[in-house]
């Protein structure tokens, strides 16, 4: 829930209201606090709209969206997620060199 801590920080910081922001992604506003709640995950693009809407560096917020999907995946995985995590960083450091 790192994006929706993100956001609802935001939020506060510029006292904008839920309602708000929802409308601006064009979804009710229950949706929109699923979303913060880290109930329901937020879609790419609401993210990057997020960003703009907040005049933040769209990639820390995709950052922080990309990293809720993988706690995600690694839930419940205690004794396997450190391994896995340095399986793929080593795998992805191999696609980039």
């Amino acid at each position: 829930m790192l994006l929706g801590n993100k956001i609802k920080e935001l939020r506060d910081k510029y006292e904008v209201l839920q309602r708000q922001l929802a409308a601006y992604l064009e979804i009710d506003t229950p949706m929109f606090s699923k979303i913060e709640r880290g109930d329901r995950r937020a879609k790419r693009s609401q993210v990057i709209l997020l960003a703009k809407y907040f005049h933040i560096d769209e990639k820390e917020m995709l950052s922080l969206w990309l990293a809720d999907k993988v706690l995600d995946a690694l839930e419940g995985e205690d004794e396997l997620c450190l391994n896995a995590l340095d399986i793929a960083k080593s795998k992805l450091m191999d696609v980039n060199r």
